[in-house]
C-alpha cells in the first residue's frame, strides 16, 4: 500500500509546538500510517525532549524509520539553540518557524509531500524577523489567491469569507462578487472529502440577519443575490441566517459547513465547541495544509503542560484529506 507523504513543521521554537509534536508521536493517538516527516531543528527537538521525556531515533530525511504509524523521519534545519527564547516571541524564533514552513512548503510544491501540517507560530515573532506575511495562511495565499481558512472538527465545521484583518477591513470584503467567488473555491475544495459533499449555512453579517433591512442592507444588497447565484450554479447552499442561530443548526451535522463573514464570527463558536480538538485547514490549494486550531501557548511552554490532541487530529484530517497521486 502506497502511504502518503505528510510534513510537519515543530512551529515557533518557544512555544509548544515542539512539545506537542514529541507528544503526538509518542502516545497511543491512533495516528494512521503515512510517511511522516519532521521539519525542524534536531539540536532543538532533542532538547524539548530532555523536557518532555521523550526520545526518539529519528532517521534522516530520505531514511525511513519505520514506527507504529508508517514511518518517521528529519529534516533537520539547523538553527542555534542558545539564541532561541522560549515562552516568549522573538526575532530568531520566528526566522527559524518560517525556515521549517518554508522548507516543508517547498515540497508540497514540488509534490514530494501530499500535505503539511504546521505547528502553532507567534505573528509576533514573524514581525520581529522581518517577515511581513501575518501568517500561515498569508503566505499560502500569495502562491495561491483565494486560499480559504477553515476550521474543522466532528461536532462543527467553519470557512472565513475573511480572517486576520481589522473589523473595518472584514466589512469591505463582503461584496457579491468576492462572496461568489469564495463560495466557488469552498466547493471544489471539499467535493470529493465525503460522498454527497457538504451543505453550507451562510450567516449573516447583522442581528437578525438585518431584519429585512431594519438593521442593515447588506444581507439583502450583497449576501442574499450571492447566495442565490450560487445555488442557481449548482452549490448546496443556503442563507444568510441570523449569526446567533446558525451555528446551532450545523453543531453535530457532518454535512454542514458554517461559512462565517469575519474572523471572530466563526472563531468564538467554533474554540467554545472544539478548543482542544478542532482543526485549522486551509483550502483551495494544490495539497492540504492542517494546524491546530491554538497558538503558541507561551504562557505553558516548557512546562510540559501543552495537550497534543489538536495537533493529533491535525495530522489525522491531512492524512484523511491527502490524495496520492
Amino acid at each position: 500500500m502506497t502511504l502518503p507523504r505528510i510534513g510537519i513543521t515543530l512551529g515557533d521554537p518557544g512555544g509548544v509546538g515542539p512539545e506537542i509534536v514529541l507528544k503526538a508521536f509518542a502516545g497511543e493517538h491512533g495516528l494512521p500510517p503515512a510517511e511522516y516527516i519532521l521539519f525542524g531543528s534536531e539540536r532543538l527537538l532533542r532538547r524539548e525532549e530532555k523536557s518532555v521525556g521523550i526520545h526518539f531515533d529519528f532517521a534522516p530525511a530520505g531514511g525511513l524509520k519505520p514506527s507504529s504509524s508508517g514511518t518517521l523521519s528529519f529534516h533537520d534545519l539547523p538553527v542555534s539553540s542558545r539564541t532561541l527564547k522560549k515562552g516568549r516571541p522573538s526575532a530568531e524564533n520566528g526566522l527559524a518557524s518560517f525556515r521549517y514552513f518554508d522548507a516543508a512548503l517547498e515540497e508540497a510544491r514540488g509534490g514530494r509531500l501530499q500535505a503539511v501540517v504546521t505547528g502553532p507560530i507567534s505573528k509576533k515573532s514573524w514581525a520581529l524577523a522581518g517577515i511581513r506575511w501575518k501568517g500561515h495562511t498569508e503566505y499560502l495565499s500569495r502562491l495561491y489567491p483565494g486560499t480559504i481558512m477553515a476550521f474543522w472538527s466532528e461536532t462543527l465545521k467553519v470557512a472565513l469569507l475573511s480572517h486576520h484583518l481589522s473589523l473595518k477591513a472584514a466589512l469591505r470584503k463582503i461584496e457579491k462578487e468576492k462572496l461568489g467567488r469564495f463560495f466557488h473555491v469552498l466547493d471544489r475544495s471539499l467535493k470529493d472529502v465525503r460522498p454527497g459533499g457538504f451543505e453550507f449555512l451562510v450567516a449573516g453579517l447583522n442581528p437578525h440577519a438585518g431584519e429585512d433591512g431594519l438593521m442593515g442592507r447588506e444581507e439583502i444588497e450583497e449576501i442574499s443575490p450571492a447566495v442565490k447565484k450560487a445555488r442557481r450554479e449548482g452549490i448546496r447552499i443556503s442563507g444568510p441566517f441570523p449569526p446567533d442561530v446558525v451555528f446551532r443548526m450545523a453543531l453535530g451535522r457532518k454535512d454542514r459547513v458554517v461559512i462565517a463573514l469575519y474572523h471572530d464570527q466563526g472563531l468564538i463558536p467554533f474554540k467554545l465547541e472544539a478548543f482542544e480538538t478542532g482543526v485549522n485547514v486551509s483550502l483551495g490549494l494544490p495539497f492540504v495544509r492542517t494546524s491546530p486550531d491554538h497558538g503558541t501557548a507561551f504562557d505553558i511552554a516548557g512546562r510540559n503542560a501543552a495537550s497534543p490532541l489538536s495537533l493529533v487530529e491535525a495530522v489525522k484530517l491531512a492524512v484523511a484529506f491527502s490524495k496520492i497521486p
